[in-house]
């Protein structure tokens, strides 16, 4: 039996040796006069990976249906020529992209809703079935309204990311400070946020691992919280070496 195009697609992909691409979000569809339009955001180091990821979703992903364009956008942030990143800012350079897939100017439509967004380090792919019906102009407004669920869920994703690894790293900075203002004291320290009442029960530590970005409001609570607990210990610790 001849193997399926999607099987060999994919063997083709693992043959590079590396990571097959992740999605990171994909939009909802939205359906007009029996079009289909669809958003994909991967994350990218670079234009290859781009053009690479953008060509996964195509082959692999779209295999068995295959989109009537598949157009793209990308913005990331890349090494100048010869420099290493140890130059700070100036060393990096914004390089942008598009491909209209024979959609003309929709690729614009997407890198300016990656700009409006904010959006760096990723690429964009609209998916479009076309269903026999022109549509004009609203097509637009349908892979802008796609490009822009994909985006803020990016987003999202990176700011959850960034407050994970802040808590974290606050977690460890409170234990070495509990731990330090137990040697100062005779009182036992509490491994909640709490440092006053030691005959409360400790409380096990939240799994950062299993969060998605609705629970980003929670996320940002808790840094907040960690935080006041840090200058918290902190000013306790001064006052039992002020003795």
């Amino acid at each position: 039996m001849a193997p399926s195009s999607s099987a060999s697609n994919l063997d083709s992909f693992f043959q590079r040796n590396q990571p097959l691409p992740q999605p990171r979000a994909t939009s909802q569809e939205i359906r007009d006069r029996s079009s289909t339009f669809v958003a994909t955001i991967f994350p990218i180091r670079g234009p290859e990976e781009a053009k690479s990821h953008t060509e996964y979703l195509r082959k692999v992903l779209h295999s068995t249906r295959p989109a009537t364009h598949e157009v793209s956008a990308y913005r990331c942030m890349c090494l100048k020529p010869g420099k290493t990143g140890l130059g700070g800012p100036d060393d990096f350079e914004l390089k942008t992209g598009y491909d209209d897939d024979g959609e003309q100017w929709a690729g614009i439509k997407i890198l300016k809703t990656m700009e409006a967004q904010a959006v760096l380090d990723a690429v964009v792919v609209c998916s479009r079935w076309y269903g026999g019906i022109m549509l004009g102009p609203v097509r637009f407004t349908h892979i802008e309204t796609c490009t822009a669920e994909v985006c803020r869920i990016f987003k999202n994703k990176q700011e959850l990311e960034e407050c994970v690894a802040m808590l974290s790293t606050l977690d460890d900075i409170l234990k070495q400070l509990r731990e330090e203002l137990a040697l100062l004291s005779d009182v036992p320290v509490t491994n909640d946020d709490d440092t006053a009442s030691s005959s409360r029960p400790k409380l096990k530590p939240p799994d950062y691992s299993s969060w998605t970005e609705s629970d980003l409001p929670k996320a940002k609570r808790l840094v907040a919280a960690r935080e006041k607990a840090v200058a918290s210990v902190k000013g306790m610790i001064a006052k039992r070496r002020a003795k």
